[in-house]
């Protein structure tokens, strides 16, 4: 049998997958919710769960193992740009 062993790095990419994955199940579960009070508890849960993958995104990012880049302010603007004008456009009208 071989010997497997897992470096740090691979323990918390295996995390940040997994609450990846928590999270999209507790927001399907939340958008299908009927009873308002299970929807409630569950976007409580899911926002808990966000802060998880928040902080070990962070974690991540801070040794080196997930590296980002900032956006260019003109990028940042027109990505404001087209969701204002999507969500002028939506059903709810916000």
């Amino acid at each position: 049998m071989a010997n497997t062993s897992f470096t740090d790095q691979d323990m918390i990419t295996d995390v940040l997958s997994t609450q990846k994955f928590i999270t999209g199940e507790y927001n399907n579960n939340a958008n299908e919710a009927k009873d308002p009070a299970v929807k409630n508890t569950l976007m409580s849960i899911l926002d808990d769960e966000h802060m998880i993958q928040h902080e070990v995104f962070q974690e991540m990012e801070k040794r080196g193992w997930y590296p980002t880049e900032a956006a260019p302010q003109n990028k940042i603007d027109s990505a404001k740009q087209k969701f204002a004008a999507d969500c002028k456009n939506c059903c709810c009208h916000c």
